[in-house]
């Protein structure tokens, strides 16, 4: 954002209510989130399903050191690689920071993590773990066609993630996601409680930003931390499927060159980030939307 679009943003913001911002991965999430602690006081939330990780810094963009030093930063790197950690484990910790009192600014890029704290979640019995480990064994569109009619019409089915929840879910329950969703409870924030904002990014803008920022995150260390985890590499672990470490892991493996790490890695963050677009245009309508690029 341009420093004038920060100044009108933060004359027309409640300087007591919980801040949301979201948005596609690079762009710029985090610097607004720190300019209105900064500026009106408050703790910064992740809302980023990678950043919850102490393995990722640099690949999964968190907050440096540096920038965690200038206002109160939560829910960033608290996390083990192999702890398990689903929307219900993050809108239960989100509720007992809002509980505690202090004004929250919750940023991230995980659209399914607002969806929850805004509109509820349902209560979904734990998949177990026969059926989690013969899901991940699982080809997507195996996945895909083992879906009830309703959720399958309802999720993104090019995400992975959410297409074997909704497949354990299934498998699990008898019951399709989108079943349980409709008994869905109160939510934990209620849109009128807060200020919700979506910051919609220019293509071309946002594509020069990704290559930008996958360069810094090369010369920052990325491929150490890959480095770090290769030996216990597992790609079932949610933790260890963060766009940039299959890729880097080929190249320290000697499967790709780092050109073509570094290329299939840009390719993967830009289709992200068009999925996260589609979110924010079809789920987001309603949030205060600022345009970027």
């Amino acid at each position: 954002m341009s420093t004038r679009q920060t100044e009108q943003l933060l004359d027309g913001l409640d300087p007591v209510k919980p801040v949301l911002i979201a948005g596609p991965t690079a762009s710029g999430k985090s610097a607004l989130a720190l300019a209105i602690a900064q500026a009106q006081g408050g703790v910064i939330v992740n809302a980023d399903a990678s950043q919850v990780y102490g393995c990722w810094r640099v690949i999964s963009a968190r907050p440096s050191p540096e920038e965690e030093a200038q206002a109160p930063h939560r829910l960033y790197g608290h996390l083990s690689e192999d702890a398990p950690y689903s929307t219900g484990h993050w809108l239960r910790e989100v509720a007992a920071l809002l509980a505690a009192g202090e004004r929250a600014i919750i940023v991230g890029g995980t659209g399914l993590y607002f969806k929850a704290l805004t509109e509820g979640l349902a209560d979904i019995p734990a998949t177990p773990p026969g059926i989690r480990t013969e899901a991940d064994a699982m080809a997507l569109d195996v996945l895909v066609a083992g879906l009830d009619a309703e959720t399958s019409a309802g999720i993104d089915l090019e995400n992975r993630a959410r297409v074997q929840r909704a497949w354990e879910v299934y498998q699990a329950t008898g019951r399709g996601l989108a079943a349980w969703q409709t008994d869905t409870g109160q939510p934990v924030l209620a849109p009128q409680n807060c200020t919700r904002i979506a910051l919609d990014a220019d293509r071309d803008w946002l594509n020069e930003r990704i290559v930008r920022r996958f360069d810094q995150m090369l010369e920052q260390g990325a491929l150490d931390e890959v480095a770090a985890i290769a030996p216990r590499y597992d790609p079932a672990l949610p933790a260890h499927k963060a766009i940039g470490v299959p890729e880097l892991l080929a190249h320290l493996r000697g499967t790709l060159s780092l050109e073509e790490a570094r290329e299939t890695a840009i390719i993967a963050t830009r289709q992200f980030a068009k999925r996260q677009r589609t979110w924010q245009r079809s789920k987001m309508a309603d949030w205060q939307h600022l345009s970027l690029g």
